[in-house]
Order: C-alpha cells, then sequence, then structure tokens
C-alpha cells in the first residue's frame, strides 16, 4: 500500500483503460469495490480511494494521470499536488488542485464533483445522466458539457474518450492510467 508518511513511496495505479470500451459502464456498487479484467482495464475502488485520501493524513496525495493519445500515441501527463476523495455519503466527492504537466489542466472543471454511474446520477444537469450518455462512471461536472475529461468513456459515448483543456484544444485516448503519488 502507499506511504506518503515514509520515504518509500511507490505509486500505486487507480485507474487504467486500455482501449476505450465499454467496461467502465459499471454500477455504483461495483466503482465502490472495485473491478479489473484480464486485459488490464482496472478501477481501484471509490471505497479506498476515499480511505486513502480522506484529507486526515499530514501529508496529502498527488494524482497523476498518464495519457497515452489517439493520433500519435505518444504519453502526456496531468499532475495535481492534492487529491482527496470525500465519504459515500458525500458521493464520493473530489478536491483536486495544484495542476502541472504536459496535457493541460483538464481536470480542475472536475473539482468539487460528485461521482456518477448510470445508476446514480450526482452531476449538475438534471436533463441527462452523464455516466449513461458517456459510457462510464466518473466524476462528471454536468455544466453544459459532462466535463472536459472522460477517461473512464466509452469510445463511442456522446463525448468520448478525451482529455480536452485550452491548453491543448483536446487529445483522444489509446488508453489512459491514474495514479496515487506522494
Amino acid at each position: 500500500m502507499i506511504d506518503c508518511l515514509s520515504d518509500n513511496c511507490v505509486p500505486l495505479l487507480i485507474q487504467q483503460n486500455r482501449d476505450g470500451s465499454d467496461f467502465f459502464n459499471r454500477s455504483w456498487a461495483e466503482f465502490k469495490a472495485g473491478f479489473n479484467d484480464s486485459r488490464g482495464n482496472y478501477w481501484l475502488g471509490n471505497d479506498l480511494l476515499h480511505q486513502l485520501t480522506d484529507g486526515s493524513r499530514d501529508k496529502f496525495y498527488k494524482l497523476r494521470f498518464d495519457l497515452q493519445v489517439n493520433r500519435n500515441l505518444s504519453w502526456y501527463y496531468a499532475e495535481y499536488g492534492r487529491f482527496v476523495v470525500s465519504s459515500e455519503a458525500d458521493g464520493y466527492k473530489i478536491l483536486v488542485t495544484d495542476y502541472s504537466g504536459n496535457a493541460g489542466d483538464a481536470f480542475w472543471y472536475h473539482d468539487g464533483m460528485r461521482f456518477t454511474t448510470y445508476d446514480r446520477d450526482n452531476e449538475l444537469r438534471d436533463d441527462i445522466n452523464c455516466a449513461a450518455v458517456n459510457g462510464g462512471g466518473f466524476w462528471y461536472t454536468g455544466n453544459n458539457a459532462c466535463g472536459s475529461s472522460n477517461v473512464n468513456a466509452d469510445r463511442t459515448g456522446r463525448e468520448g474518450f478525451k482529455w480536452y483543456s485550452r491548453d491543448n484544444g483536446g487529445f483522444y485516448f489509446q488508453s489512459t492510467r491514474m495514479w496515487l503519488t506522494c
């Protein structure tokens, strides 16, 4: 397990989407517990994310996205210096701040959002469920669009398997990974 209070911090994989399939079109209960498959698609689990990042420690975890882009298969990254996931009672609401990286800051828009799945609609829109139309659970915003990053989306979803920031104009992915780091 990752331990940011010692000098032996090893990144912990919390998400891997290898192909933008419908693998992440899962229920609230499945995202709560976590899941994986033999192809390497993976979600750690929202309960464990909350337990690890609840903010009660002296040191906060960082969140890192590694993003492989479709058009050239190059890897880009986005790192956030503080990442907190609240409890299930609060919808696994996130706090994410302090961007650095070369992918552009697409996740800032999701700060303060609750997790949404096809069977638990927690984003700000009343007219659609972003997880249902995009084919995967995530911290969708619901403002105007479902958000600027959709790393759990189905490639064929309404907004696609993407990362869009003012800096980069938008990437569509081949694969993505999310890590907890110190």
